[in-house]
C-alpha cells in the first residue's frame, strides 16, 4: 500500500500594509530633521515650520477640485425655453456583465420645460 503524501500547507497571504505607515515615516523623518535644525538654530527651525505651513496651505488652496464638486441645487428653476432629459421608468436595454453585474440603461425622453410633469 502506498503511503499518502502530506498535503502542502496553504500558501500564506502577504500581510496588508497599513495606509498610515507612509505618513508615520514622514512624520518621524520630519521630526528628526526639525530636531536637527532646532539644535543648530531655534530661529531657523521656527522659520522652517512657518514656511512648511504656508506651503501646505498654498498647495491645498491651489489644488484643483475633482468630480467631488457639489451638484447644482435642484430647487433652482431653470430658465425658459430649455430642453431637458427625463427618464421614463422603462428600460431601453439591459446588459449582463462579468461577475453577475447587471447594467440597466433607462429610456430617456427629451421634453421642453413647459411639458415637464
Amino acid at each position: 500500500m502506498a503511503r499518502r503524501q502530506p498535503s502542502p500547507a496553504p500558501a500564506e497571504e502577504p500581510a496588508e500594509r497599513s495606509p498610515l505607515a507612509g505618513g508615520c515615516v514622514l512624520v518621524v523623518l520630519g521630526g528628526a530633521a526639525g530636531a536637527g535644525l532646532w539644535a543648530a538654530s531655534p530661529e531657523a527651525a521656527v522659520l522652517a515650520v512657518w514656511v512648511v505651513g504656508v506651503a501646505a496651505l498654498w498647495w491645498s488652496a491651489r489644488r484643483r477640485k475633482g468630480p467631488d464638486l457639489p451638484l447644482p441645487s435642484p430647487t433652482v428653476t431653470p430658465s425658459r425655453g430649455e430642453v431637458f432629459a427625463v427618464e421614463t421608468g422603462r428600460a431601453a436595454r439591459v446588459v449582463k456583465g462579468p461577475g453577475g453585474m447587471t447594467i440597466v440603461y433607462p429610456e430617456i425622453e427629451y421634453v421642453a420645460e413647459d411639458d415637464l410633469p
